[in-house]
């Protein structure tokens, strides 16, 4: 294999439009921004896949059946990067891949790894070639398989890409990535490759908890502006998630913090250390004004 686990990943930056066809070097690609865990798949010699996560954790004790069929239909040595998808009532579901495997199987979720680019072919890295060849090698590799293995929908066509953003929605696509067709592979965040989400879809910073710390009732979160919201209605699966992500990350009561206005009607949070990066939903309404969504590692 050219390439072993762990390795870093190209991510996005954040962008508030959609670029024109012209607007990246070398043109413009867009593909649908999926709702999932981002994962790389590497293909072994014995026909075993590695799936890690975008931090370097192991996935496929999480997902065996995926990483099982990903090694029945791909060559050796092979490492493609992608997204873990989950799907209820027809529509893109992460909720589901917070659930925990045993869960997932007893209710029959489906699972899939759509694929939007790859890293190495048998023998060789290509991570040094434009993403223009790169697309063309990742097609190359898929051409014989199926789901729930596939390529990300993607274009050059700056209309069709407004079109999926307007109308994919419903089905849980969060938006678009825009990628220069002349970018390499290169670990961590670039302009070169461009997210374009929804506008009701903010990002803040986790910087303290209220409630249990292992089981929080709510979040305190500092969003772009400067503003500090309490974040409640969290679900279980959540609570959980967000109390193995603050373990060890609190200050001693009394101590110094990542926040500032840790008084919330609903009485102190306890800080964070060091602030955590997530995802919102603003909510209209009176009362809630943004609910959690997921934490993030790309910043």
């Amino acid at each position: 294999m050219p390439l072993r686990p762990p390795l870093g990943v190209m991510r996005p930056r954040r962008a508030e439009s959609i670029p024109p066809p012209d607007g990246l070097p070398g043109g413009t690609q867009y593909s649908v921004k999926l709702d999932g865990f981002r994962a790389l798949a590497f293909v072994g010699a014995d026909g075993g896949v590695f799936l890690q996560s975008r931090s370097g954790r192991a996935l496929g004790p999480e997902f065996p059946r995926i990483a099982a069929h990903l090694g029945s239909v791909l060559p050796a040595g092979l490492v493609l990067d992608g997204e873990l998808c989950a799907y209820r009532d027809g529509r893109l579901s992460f909720g589901d891949l917070l659930r925990s495997r045993a869960d997932r199987e007893r209710s029959g979720t489906a699972l899939s790894y759509i694929a939007f680019d790859v890293l190495a072919v048998p023998g060789r890295d290509v991570r040094p070639l434009p993403l223009r060849e790169r697309w063309e090698l990742l097609g190359a590799a898929l051409r014989d398989t199926g789901p729930p293995l596939e390529r990300v929908l993607a274009t050059t066509d700056e209309e069709t890409a407004r079109l999926w953003f307007r109308e994919l929605r419903d089905a849980g696509v969060e938006g678009i990535v825009a990628k220069a067709l002349a970018s390499p592979y290169r670990a961590g965040p670039t302009w070169a490759w461009r997210k374009i989400r929804h506008a009701d879809t903010v990002d803040g910073v986790l910087v303290g908890v209220f409630g249990p710390e292992r089981r929080p009732g709510a979040l305190l979160v500092r969003l772009g502006d400067g503003r500090e919201i309490r974040v409640a209605a969290l679900t279980a699966v959540q609570a959980r998630q967000l109390a193995d992500a603050v373990a060890g990350r609190l200050a001693r009561p009394g101590g110094q913090g990542a926040g500032s206005g840790a008084e919330s009607g609903a009485g102190a949070a306890r800080l964070l250390t060091e602030p955590l990066p997530v995802e919102l939903r603003e909510v209209p309404g009176r009362h809630e004004t943004a609910r959690f969504v997921r934490l993030r590692s790309d910043g």
